[in-house]
């Protein structure tokens, strides 16, 4: 076994493959500007359609591309806003039937208490 392994290898973390023989893509880099006024700078191929917005890497508020410093606007896009876990839901119910499952689940949940008073007396009786 032990003449089997590779002594001193860290495998997976390096590449056994040379740089030799690999024609690397022209790149351009491209600042954005977030509201915050973070400046991110990307790389993209030269050839590649440079999106007009990106996500701010230091507080993940869009970021507009800047064009020899001037911030572009973007085409008619607004900024979304998160939807809230409360509309999320009525997408997929009504209110009547949020009601009806909270009125279960409220049965079950005085029932589960109940029984587990009832336990504790019936325990503390026999002690």
């Amino acid at each position: 076994m032990s003449q089997s392994s590779m002594r001193g290898m860290r495998l997976g973390t390096q590449s056994l493959e040379s740089e030799r023989n690999v024609a690397f893509e022209a790149r351009t880099v491209h600042s954005y500007l977030c509201p915050q006024g973070h400046i991110s700078e990307l790389k993209f191929s030269a050839t590649a359609e440079v999106p007009e917005t990106w996500e701010c890497k230091s507080c993940a508020r869009t970021a507009v591309l800047l064009i020899d410093g001037v911030p572009v606007e973007p085409i008619g896009k607004d900024e979304k806003t998160p939807r809230s876990h409360w509309e999320m839901l009525l997408e997929r119910r009504t209110v009547d039937e949020l009601q009806i499952l909270l009125d279960e689940q409220l049965v079950n949940l005085r029932a589960r208490r109940e029984s587990a008073r009832l336990a504790a007396e019936a325990a503390k009786a026999s002690a």
